[in-house]
C-alpha cells in the first residue's frame, strides 16, 4: 500500500507543485508524480510514509485553491472486501465501532494500525464485496464526534501486512494491542477507574469500625486498594444499613470489598454479634435481567462456581427514586469475594454495552434527545443512589416534536415471536410493567396471533413465522427507543435468536394516506434512499385500504439501529408534510415559499 492517489488536483497543478508540497512537509517519495487531469499518482518508500502523507495532506493542504484528497491507490480489480478507516475519534470505544461496522454486513476481521496520528486507524475485512462497498459509501466523510471518517480500499495482497492480528476477539475483532505510552486512540491505555463503581450495603453498627479512629481505617483501605470510598452515613437516617460506594479499577473494588468484609467479621467477633453477615451488592435494575440470564442460568452458574447462595430483591421494592436491586450473597468471605467479582463483571458488561449503544445511537439516529432518554444519571455515568430519574415527568425536556414543543407521541406495532410473549410480560406481568415505567411508554401485547389481528393489519409479516404477536408501543421517540431496544435485547438474551444471529424484527407505523406518496417518492426514489441510508427494509404495501383514520401502514424490517433510523427518517417526512398542511401566515411583504420535502441526506461530510 505504498502507492498514493491524489485527488481534487487543480488543472493548473504540475508535478513540480506536488513535489514542492511533499518536500515542504518532509514526506519522501520513491518515484515521479504522474499527473492526470484532476488527479495524480505517486509511490512512497513504504506504508508508514504513505500513511503519513495521507494523514498530513488529505483534506488539509491546498494547491491552487483546492484541498487535496490523498488516499491509497487501489486498482478496481483489487477493490474487494477490505477497507482502511482513518481519523477515528481518539476516545471511541471498540463496542461502538463494532456496532457501526456491523450495520453494513458481516465483519470478519478488524485490526488496529499503529500510526503517529492522534486519531485511530483500523483495517476492516467484510464478508462480501458489496458490504465493503456500502460501508465505503456510507462511512467516508461520516462525522463522529466532529471527526470526519476517511475510508479507502486496501489491496487484497497487502491487507494485513502492517497489522498482524493479536488474537481475534468477538465478531472477529482483534482486541486492542499494547498501547503507545500516552497516545490516544482505540488502543490507548485504559482508564484506571472503572466507570461502574461497586455499591454495597453494610449494617449501620459496623460503619464506625470501617471508618476507624479519626478515619484511619478507611484511609488505609483507600491507600492499599487505590480506591475512593464514600460511606453514605447521612442517607436513610435511622436505617439498619448504609450504602458504601467504591470507585476504583475492578480489581481495586474487589480488594476493598474483601477488606470491608474482613473488618465486619472481626467487629462481629469482638462484639459477640452472632448473626450471619452476608455481602449485599446494589445494582441498577437495568442490568439485573442480564445478570440473572434466561431461566436464571447466569446467576446459577455464579452460585455453583463460587459456592455461594445468591438472592435478588423483588421488583416490587423498586421505586422511581430507588431503581437499585439488592443482590445478597451468602458464603465464606473468600466465596463472597469471588462472587462479587463475577456479579460486577456482568454488571459492567451490561453497562458498557448500553453506553456503546447510546454512543452509536447519538451518532447515527437524528431526532432523539439523549438527555431525555434517562438511561444514566446526569453528570457521572456510575450507579449512584440517585439513579432514579428514568422516566421524564410529563412536560419534561423531550424529544422530537414537529413544531419544537412537547414530545409528540408515536405508535409503533412491533412483531415478536409468539413464544417470546411470556418473556416480555414476565411473571404476573412484572417485566412489562417495569419496562413501561422505565421507557415512559404504553406497552400492550395483542391477544391474537398476527394472522388474526384487527382489520387495520393488512397482512402478516412476510417470510416470518406465522405465529407472531404484535406489541403496541405508544410514546415519544425516546420512549420508543428505550422500549423497542429493551425488547430486542430481551429476545437476544432469552435465546429466541441464535448466538450468531442478528435480532431482526418487523415494525409497522401508520402514516396519513395522503403522505404515503411522500414516503415512497417519485418512482420509489425516497423509499430506496431510505433503505440505502438505514440498512432497513422499508415497504409501503400497494393497494392498501386506508383505515377509519385515513391512515396506511409502512413496514420496517431490520435490526434495532436500522429500524430506529428508518422510523426517525419517516417521522421527519411526516413532520414536514404536517408543517406544509398548516395555513400560511398572512404575508407582510414577500411570502415565504412552502418547504420542500426533507432531504434524505447521507452521513455528514466536510
Amino acid at each position: 500500500m505504498n502507492k498514493l492517489y491524489i485527488g481534487n488536483v487543480s488543472e493548473e497543478a504540475s508535478a513540480e507543485d506536488l513535489e514542492t508540497i511533499f518536500e515542504q512537509w518532509k514526506i519522501p517519495h520513491s518515484g515521479p508524480f504522474l499527473v492526470k487531469t484532476g488527479y495524480a499518482f505517486v509511490d512512497c518508500p513504504d506504508e508508514k510514509i504513505a500513511m503519513k502523507a495521507i494523514d498530513i495532506l488529505s483534506g488539509k493542504v491546498e494547491l491552487h485553491g483546492k484541498l487535496l484528497e490523498v488516499e491509497h491507490s487501489v486498482p478496481k480489480r483489487q477493490r474487494s472486501c477490505k477497507l482502511q478507516i482513518r481519523n477515528i475519534p481518539p476516545h471511541m470505544q471498540w463496542e461502538v465501532l463494532d456496532g457501526m461496522l456491523a450495520l453494513y454486513g458481516t465483519v470478519e476481521n478488524c485490526e488496529q494500525v499503529n500510526t503517529d496520528t492522534d486519531t485511530a486507524v483500523v483495517n476492516v475485512r467484510y464478508g462480501a464485496k458489496d458490504q465493503a462497498r456500502q460501508a465505503m459509501e456510507k462511512l467516508n466523510g461520516f462525522l463522529m464526534e466532529n471527526f470526519a471518517l476517511k475510508v479507502s480500499y486496501i489491496p487484497d495482497e497487502m491487507a494485513t501486512a502492517d497489522a498482524p492480528p493479536l488474537g481475534v476477539g468477538r465478531r472477529g475483532f482483534v482486541p486492542r494491542g499494547p498501547p503507545r505510552s500516552g497516545s490516544p486512540g482505540l488502543g490507548a491505555r485504559p482508564k484506571l477507574q472503572s466507570e461502574v463503581p461497586l455499591r454495597i450495603l453494610v449494617p449501620t453498627q459496623f460503619v464506625g469500625a470501617i471508618i476507624g479512629k479519626e478515619g484511619a481505617t478507611i484511609r488505609n483501605i483507600t491507600k492499599q486498594t487505590h480506591s475512593k470510598i464514600d460511606i453514605h452515613r447521612k442517607e436513610n437516617a435511622g436505617a439498619a444499613e448504609k450504602p458504601i460506594t467504591v470507585h476504583s479499577t475492578p480489581e481495586g473494588c474487589s480488594n476493598a470489598c474483601r477488606t470491608i468484609m474482613e473488618i465486619m467479621q472481626k467487629e462481629a467477633l469482638d462484639t459477640k454479634f452472632t448473626e450471619e453477615i452476608p455481602l449485599k451488592i446494589l445494582a441498577h435494575n437495568n442490568f439485573v435481567g442480564r445478570l440473572i440470564g434466561k431461566e436464571g442460568r447466569n446467576l446459577k452458574k455464579i452460585e455453583v462456581d463460587t459456592e455461594t447462595k445468591i438472592t435478588i430483591s423483588p421488583l416490587q421494592d423498586l421505586t422511581l427514586y430507588n431503581p437499585e436491586r439488592t443482590i445478597t450473597v451468602k458464603g465464606s468471605i473468600e466465596a463472597c469475594s469471588r462472587a462479587e467479582e463475577e456479579v460486577m463483571k456482568k454488571v459492567r458488561e451490561s453497562y458498557e454495552n448500553d453506553v456503546a449503544a447510546m454512543n452509536l445511537q447519538s451518532n447515527l439516529i437524528p431526532g432523539l434527545n439523549l438527555n431525555a432518554l434517562g438511561l444514566f444519571p446526569g453528570g457521572a455515568p456510575g450507579m449512584g443512589p440517585s439513579m432514579g430519574h428514568n422516566v421524564p415527568p410529563p412536560g419534561a425536556q423531550g424529544g422530537y416534536s414537529s413544531f419544537g414543543g412537547q414530545p409528540e407521541s408515536e405508535t409503533v406495532h412491533l412483531f415478536i415471536p409468539a413464544l417470546a410473549v411470556g418473556a416480555i410480560i414476565g411473571k404476573q406481568g412484572q417485566h412489562i410493567k417495569q419496562l413501561s415505567r422505565y421507557a415512559g411508554a404504553s406497552i400492550k401485547i395483542s391477544a391474537d396471533e398476527v394472522n388474526v389481528v384487527d382489520a387495520n393489519q393488512v397482512a402478516p409479516p412476510e417470510g416470518m413465522d406465522s405465529k407472531q404477536r404484535m406489541v403496541i408501543i405508544a410514546g415519544p421517540p425516546e420512549a420508543q427507543f428505550k422500549a423497542q431496544g429493551r425488547i430486542f435485547g430481551k429476545l437476544k438474551e432469552e435465546n429466541f435468536f441464535g448466538p450468531k444471529e442478528e435480532v431482526k424484527l418487523e415494525a409497522h407505523i401508520k402514516v396519513p394516506s395522503f403522505a404515503a406518496g411522500r414516503v415512497i417518492g417519485k418512482g420509489g426514489k425516497t423509499v430506496n434512499e431510505l433503505q440505502n441510508l438505514t440498512s432497513a427494509e422499508v415497504v409501503v404495501p400497494r393497494d392498501q385500504t386506508p383505515d377509519e383514520n385515513d391512515q396506511v401502514i409502512v413496514k420496517i424490517t431490520g435490526h434495532f439501529y436500522a429500524s430506529q433510523l428508518a422510523q426517525r427518517k419517516i417521522q421527519e417526512i411526516l413532520s414536514q408534510v404536517r408543517r406544509q398542511q398548516q395555513p400560511k401566515p398572512s404575508p407582510r411583504g414577500e411570502g415565504q415559499p412552502r418547504g420542500e420535502g426533507p432531504p434524505l441526506s447521507r452521513p455528514s461530510r466536510k
